[in-house]
């Protein structure tokens, strides 16, 4: 299992529930687990997406998965209004040991740090009723445009994937979906798009977006700095590309990522 990208100090456990918020909208319009009793959600986390699966499927039972004792506790606190209706286990995704059966499957920002990633979608098979639903999310970092062009944002963004590709990842695994469903033996797979086109139409949603994106990229800083990849001084830099680019008035930002279902 790869080292975790974004890391487990408290206030990267912080960020992925806020991210959870910002991102809502945009991911949950299609995902569809009406009529599923027992889902298995895959790199749980600290349950930021846990927390909304089960407000909007109120029948559902959910068994989280995560690698991380750290991630898992925080998700204890996070979900203790849920109950029974959550469980917990801290296993390996290309490696699991699971009790049960399931009648649906959800991944997201999940895949994308983990080698061998295709090894987690035929494991998990075995648990998986006839005709289960899956939904996963993933990224597809090769699709980011932004607008001015700014050298000091454009490093960093370059110098954040090569760190994924180094701890094992892989920064455009949404793109190659298809393929490894296909390749487990999944039927009815579908590909989607989501994910934001902003420009100065939508001021404050670029706004909104580009600080988010702030977080997210400074997330890996740590890391990325013990790796010597990047230096403090480049951190600012990419700071300050993402507030010129919420301001300028021929701003453009642009990222895709990709949702896939699929059936058993």
């Amino acid at each position: 299992m790869t080292a975790y990208l974004h890391g487990f100090i408290p206030e990267e456990q912080q960020r992925l529930i806020d991210q959870a918020g910002v991102l809502e909208s945009l991911i949950y319009p299609r995902i569809d687990f009406s009529g599923c009793k027992k889902l298995l959600e895959i790199g749980s986390g600290v349950g930021a997406q846990t927390a909304t699966l089960l407000r909007l499927f109120p029948d559902l039972e959910i068994t989280c998965v995560d690698y991380s004792q750290s991630q898992l506790d925080r998700a204890r606190q996070n979900l203790a209004f849920a109950g029974e209706r959550v469980t917990f286990i801290c296993q390996d995704a290309t490696d699991l040991k699971l009790e049960g059966e399931f009648d649906s499957v959800f991944i997201c920002w999940a895949l994308e740090h983990i080698p061998n990633a295709h090894r987690v979608l035929e494991g998990i098979k075995p648990y998986l009723l006839p005709k289960a639903k899956l939904w996963i999310t993933e990224v597809f970092n090769s699709s980011f445009y932004f607008n001015p062009q700014l050298p000091g944002l454009t490093y960093y963004y370059s110098r954040y994937n090569a760190f994924q590709v180094a701890l094992g990842g892989n920064p455009d695994i949404g793109a190659n979906l298809g393929n490894l469903l296909q390749r487990a033996g999944y039927q009815r797979i579908e590909l989607f798009h989501g994910g934001f086109h902003l420009d100065q139409r939508n001021a404050e949603e670029l706004q909104k977006i580009t600080q988010y994106w702030k977080g997210l990229m400074k997330s890996a800083s740590s890391g990325m700095m013990e790796e010597g990849l990047i230096n403090h001084a480049e951190v600012l830099t990419m700071e300050k590309d993402l507030d010129t680019i919420s301001t300028d008035e021929n701003a453009v930002f642009f990222y895709h990522f990709i949702q896939v279902s699929a059936t058993v």
